[in-house]
């Protein structure tokens, strides 16, 4: 059984690091969505904007993934394929994105609206971005895994929204996926307990309906089973005493949006 890679001060530094390229990447990206703009151009961006700041896309060619992004549109969950696709007022659509700098990886994703979207969307995306920020504050050492899938599932489901349970976070920092898994759901108390060292990806995938989902034959889209909207939101986060360590940031993608909403 792989065992969890526990990290030094000095590597959850150099985690950061990279993740501050990602999170610059993640507020390039925000610049750049608006209708009439295709979701291959939002990939190629990020690609040049990661490989110009020293790193490299952390997903391309993982596991054979073709892109440098995951772009999830409407009823995608997560790992939709950047294409031709030209954004439209309405669309919601979730950018899912990793880097590697120094051979170390962070991994983090924002779920974006294109002009006006619809209520159910807007409290969607509120309620899953609040998961996340719930589910980052149980990642304190003594706590364990079930706390924090227990703070989002139960976030989510009081909303009204279904929780996905064949995706989960994961460990991160010396490879992309590490262990341990991180769940959207679980019992307070339950699971493995977390400890000084441990670096995660807290990763709510929330749909505006059912909670389950379908995988396409492209071997890595995942949509909701009824078609309903899907958010995603992520972070790095390392663990520790009292107060969650979050190694990525949203902090570029608000500067963005509060000036695009001026």
């Amino acid at each position: 059984m792989p065992k969890i890679h526990y990290k030094s001060a000095e590597e959850i530094e150099l985690i950061r690091a990279s993740a501050v390229v990602l999170g610059k990447a993640h507020g390039e990206i925000a610049k750049m969505i608006a209708p009439g703009v295709r979701t291959i151009e939002l990939n190629n961006l990020a690609e040049t904007f990661i490989r110009d700041n020293g790193g490299i896309p952390a997903f391309l060619n993982y596991g054979g993934f073709p892109y440098s992004l995951c772009i999830s549109l409407n009823n995608q969950v997560v790992h939709g394929f950047p294409s031709d696709y030209v954004l439209k007022d309405g669309d919601l659509l979730s950018v899912d994105a990793g880097v590697i700098l120094n051979n170390y990886y962070a991994d983090s994703a924002f779920t974006y609206s294109v002009g006006e979207v619809d209520e159910l969307t807007k409290k969607l995306m509120r309620v899953t971005r609040e998961c996340l920020d719930l589910g980052i504050a149980k990642a304190v050492v003594g706590n364990r895994i079930g706390d924090i899938g227990y703070a989002v599932q139960e976030h989510a489901e009081k909303n009204g929204f279904g929780v996905v349970k064949e995706l989960v976070g994961h460990g991160v920092g010396l490879n992309l996926h590490e262990k341990p898994e991180v769940p959207n759901y679980g019992k307070r108390g339950s699971g493995i307990k977390l400890e000084e060292g441990m670096v995660i990806a807290i990763e709510p995938m929330i749909n505006g309906g059912r909670a389950g989902v379908k995988f396409w034959d492209d071997g890595w889209t995942v949509s909701t089973i009824d078609g309903k909207p899907s958010a995603h939101y992520e972070h790095t986060v390392a663990v520790k005493k009292g107060k969650a360590d979050v190694l990525s940031t949203f902090e570029y993608v608000d500067n963005v949006l509060k000036e695009k909403n001026q």
